[in-house]
């Protein structure tokens, strides 16, 4: 070798992974949205959609996936989606084994915990019918969206993510992403007034 500045070894690689484009990553996981949502609320049980909402749960696995993007290690689609569910179940296996372990029994839950459970115990199976019928339309119509809007949309209603931190994400201005944000809402509204 030669050159002190020269980091290669005998296979030309500089041992530094290539960078990924984190639009990419954001557009494969408002694809891969639905489909987790629905994984997760078909794999999460008694005990835990007693304590913890689906829509918490995929919330939590997009946060942890946004938080180790730097573990990802294939960049195509397929290892990306791999990626997203292999988080999701251990996720899921996790919260099991933290309800189930006797760390939450009920000597030991507050009583505003015990009031949430009780209000949640209150929902009626025709009221249960009702919510999922209008998460599933939700779903649908944001499978109608454009990519640019659904991708907002994921990320400042169901990432939860400020203006700024779209706006960073994305490459746009706050007032951009806010514009952006209202039109895709207002689509979603019309999209669910058609099909009504």
């Amino acid at each position: 070798m030669s050159g002190d500045d020269d980091t290669r070894d005998e296979s030309g690689d500089t041992g530094n992974p290539e960078p990924r484009e984190e639009f990419a990553v954001n557009d494969a996981l408002t694809n891969f949205l639905p489909e987790l949502a629905g994984y997760i609320r078909r794999r999460t049980g008694g005990t835990i959609s007693a304590k913890e909402s689906s829509s918490d749960l995929v919330q939590s696995v997009c946060r942890e996936i946004y938080q180790h993007l730097d573990r990802f290690q294939h960049g195509d689609e397929k290892a990306f989606k791999q990626w997203l569910f292999r988080t999701a179940e251990r996720k899921i296996i996790d919260r099991h084994r933290y309800y189930t372990a006797g760390r939450r029994d009920a000597g030991r839950e507050s009583p505003a915990d015990a009031e949430a459970d009780g209000a949640r115990h209150r929902v009626t199976p025709s009221r249960y019918a009702m919510a999922r019928e209008e998460l599933d339309r939700v779903q649908a119509a944001l499978t109608e969206l454009p990519p640019h809007y659904r991708e907002v949309i994921v990320l400042a209603r169901i990432l939860d993510l400020s203006h700024a931190e779209v706006a960073e994400r994305l490459g746009k201005t706050e007032s951009a992403v806010r514009s952006v944000l209202h039109r895709a809402l207002a689509e979603v509204a019309k999209i669910l007034a058609r099909k009504a």
